[in-house]
């Protein structure tokens, strides 16, 4: 029996509350993580949440995409709205290129301790507030084999709809969870057999080769934000720090590019 959708023309229908004002990143950096949900954009992205085992509140589509998400539409209990373009636009504020939207729930995240029993290899993250960079470091993290993710309480939304889309789904793949006392939280890595690694442009800094040549048997790579990296309180309790070898006169990367690097140099297939 083919699922019945739900057809709706008012973008005032507060069926399609979850959908406003997508583009307001304020509203929504608030909005999302108190109601527990969180934004999925485009088919992949909707299919790897749903693999992910993430559970879903509502999808929202324009009808050329409805028989393209016809197997999703008949898998999932939630309901299915589909509306015209036009109001999918007045809905959330931008022109809905992929045209298929779902809301999800969020799962509980795990404590910290349970991502790191396991783990080799973890990345944690000070301050770093671009949702474009949390996205493109989840897709290194996934892609160069990292084990987890650990957030400051003060970086951005990893399940903020920018990153998800960035990280071409990995926010859904990769381990990850926040910590709440950082950055004491170092001796709990470190309590937990972690070498910890502050990338940071150091007077003591050591080569990130020389770091790959100590081999440590569990590595906590730590980075800071975009424009001021590690706090000197976090370079200080670090085990070491670390610097990437430049040339023409660039002092640093991005971050999100500087994480790529570090995770290339001190994984399984670099040594």
């Amino acid at each position: 029996m083919t699922k019945e959708l739900i057809t709706v023309e008012d973008p005032g229908d507060p069926r399609l509350a979850d959908y406003t004002d997508l583009t307001d990143v304020q509203l929504r950096r608030r909005r999302e993580p108190a109601e527990g949900l969180f934004i999925a954009e485009g088919e992949k992205v909707v299919r790897r949440a749903l693999g992910a085992g993430y559970a879903m509140r509502s999808m929202l589509l324009t009808p050329k995409w409805v028989e393209t998400m016809r197997d999703v539409i008949e898998e999932v209990s939630a309901p299915v709205y589909t509306v015209a373009p036009e109001v999918a636009e007045r809905v959330t504020g931008y022109h809905v290129h992929r045209g298929a939207l779902a809301s999800m729930h969020r799962k509980p995240l795990p404590a910290p301790a349970d991502l790191l029993a396991d783990a080799r290899r973890v990345v944690v993250l000070e301050a770093v507030n671009d949702h474009t960079n949390i996205g493109a470091l989840f897709r290194s993290a996934a892609a160069l084999g990292m084990d987890a993710v650990l957030l400051s309480p003060d970086c951005a939304d990893p399940l903020y709809r920018r990153s998800v889309k960035v990280s071409m789904g990995a926010v859904l793949q990769v381990p990850w969870t926040r910590l709440e006392a950082w950055p004491g939280d170092i001796a709990a890595l470190r309590e937990a057999g972690y070498v910890t690694a502050a990338l940071a442009l150091d007077e003591e800094s050591i080569d990130l080769a020389e770091l790959v040549a100590r081999r440590p048997p569990r590595l906590a790579l730590i980075l800071g934000s975009e424009g001021k990296g590690l706090r000197p309180s976090t370079i200080a309790a670090a085990d070491v720090s670390v610097r990437i070898p430049m040339s023409a006169g660039v002092d640093s990367l991005n971050v999100a590019a500087a994480a790529a690097v570090a995770f290339y140099a001190t994984g399984p297939a670099a040594r």
